[in-house]
């Protein structure tokens, strides 16, 4: 593993809403340690002044729990941002389309990328995916991102566990390299 020590730290979507009663429906996440170690990872880059950067999903949906004004819209508390950290709003699942990430990153001379949130198999596997082809060397920690149970194509209904390993499979060695958050943390 290259060097971590000028790498940006994403967080993808943390917010309140995802705890909304609507993600459940179908079945529980997977990963119930995963904002502890987002909040293990966010205090490594905080304690060595390293790039974070939160990333905000602002629906324009009317209904939905992550519109701005809502209690949802928030950052949950654990990895809320402070001071000075850059909040990156975003519309779309990845955070790369209709924002100024990629401009953010480029002129920040930012090369690679260590991305955790939710979900999984949503705006996280979107953004890394972008981060993969954009040519951003690009790490996505495992157990510091989560998803929920959903129904296949064919309805069959798949654990949170196996939506996770899916879309990590998806992603592994062709758009990121998979770690988890212990690989992270021993990494200079």
């Amino acid at each position: 593993m290259p060097t971590l020590s000028q790498a940006a730290l994403l967080i993808i979507d943390v917010q309140k809403a995802i705890d909304a009663d609507y993600h459940a429906a179908e079945g529980p996440r997977n990963n119930p340690d995963a904002e502890q170690n987002i909040g293990r990872l966010l205090a490594a880059w905080r304690r060595h002044h390293r790039p974070i950067i939160h990333i905000r999903h602002d629906s324009t949906f009317p209904t939905s729990a992550y519109r701005p004004g809502q209690p949802g819209n928030e950052f949950k508390d654990e990895v809320a941002p402070q001071a000075g950290e850059l909040v990156i709003p975003k519309r779309t699942n990845s955070a790369f389309i209709g924002t100024n990430l990629e401009s953010h990153l480029r002129a920040s001379g930012i090369e690679t990328l260590v991305i955790t949130g939710v979900s999984t198999n949503n705006s996280v596997e979107a953004t890394v995916r972008m981060a993969g082809n954009l040519g951003f060397a690009t790490y996505l920690v495992a157990d510091a991102c989560f998803t929920f149970a959903r129904r296949d194509f064919h309805g069959r209904l798949r654990t949170a566990e196996e939506v996770h390993s899916m879309s990590l499979a998806n992603l592994h060695d062709e758009y990121c390299t998979v770690i988890d958050t212990a690989a992270v943390l021993s990494a200079r």
